[in-house]
């Protein structure tokens, strides 16, 4: 690890000012403090986001949930309201890693990243979320750029993710088992504009997979997802899975992930 400075900050003002000088945001640091380790990265100086209150936290209105930047993974598993008004969001953040990424990773941080393996920006995008910022409002269609790449502008932060409450939704994920980053994961959620699907791993960012909402919405059912061809041509191959093989894993888990949406 390279040597940095490391500052606290408890405002969004005074974390964006210092970005804006150059310094790199720290949300739960999962990913980040990794590649640091590593030597992949070398931040001269960190900013860490923990300390600002106002970016903790879970709001309910009568239409939505509004989970704030840097609310861990394990505060979303274990919310009441989250596993009552979208319980298929609450089982995706406790899947996610071990418990020991649960309690310090944030949804923010995770949005802001990017994986493409990661789980969270597949429920954005299929429940239709809305990604807040210090500066703006992001619609999900909109936010995702390819693999590590945002929508997300200089000196911009995530404050909070504001999802709509679907119908019904459901999560499913074949886990690469060292990493338990999703091999391929589909979330499926019916929502008042119609089904969303959003697949992850699969590609090189998370992406909609409009064959797929086109057949559920003829009929919501795991029989359904039979009859739509996954093409393999533009998903990844790798040593962990090919192409074809992921192209199988994306329909094996859009039935699974019905099957629980309907559950």
């Amino acid at each position: 690890m390279y040597a940095f400075q490391y500052q606290q900050v408890k405002t969004v003002p005074e974390a964006t000012s210092l970005i804006a000088a150059g310094a790199q945001a720290l949300a739960g640091g999962q990913t980040m403090l990794a590649a640091m380790k590593q030597r992949l990265m070398g931040p001269e100086k960190l900013v860490d986001l923990a300390g600002i209150k106002d970016l903790v936290g879970i709001e309910v209105t009568p239409s939505s949930l509004v989970i704030k930047a840097m609310t861990t993974h394990q505060t979303v598993e274990l919310s009441g309201a989250v596993q009552q008004m979208i319980p298929s969001l609450a089982i995706l953040a406790g899947g996610i890693g071990d418990r020991q990424v649960r309690a310090l990773g944030t949804i923010g941080g995770s949005l802001a990243n990017n994986d493409p393996a990661a789980c969270y920006p597949s429920a954005v995008l299929a429940l239709g979320a809305t990604v807040m910022t210090n500066q703006r409002e992001i619609a999900a269609d909109e936010f995702f750029l390819g693999m590590y790449a945002t929508a997300l502008q200089e000196g911009e932060l995530i404050t909070g993710v504001r999802f709509p409450i679907p119908k019904r939704s459901g999560y499913a994920k074949f886990k690469q088992p060292a990493s338990r980053f999703a091999l391929v994961g589909v979330f499926v959620a019916q929502t008042e504009g119609g089904v969303r699907v959003a697949v992850t791993g699969a590609g090189n960012g998370v992406f909609r997979h409009l064959e797929l909402e086109h057949a559920l919405s003829q009929r919501f059912s795991p029989d359904s997802v039979e009859g739509v061809h996954i093409d393999p041509t533009e998903l990844n191959s790798d040593i962990h899975a090919s192409a074809l093989y992921r192209a199988n894993l994306v329909s094996v888990q859009a039935k699974e992930a019905v099957r629980r949406a309907l559950a």
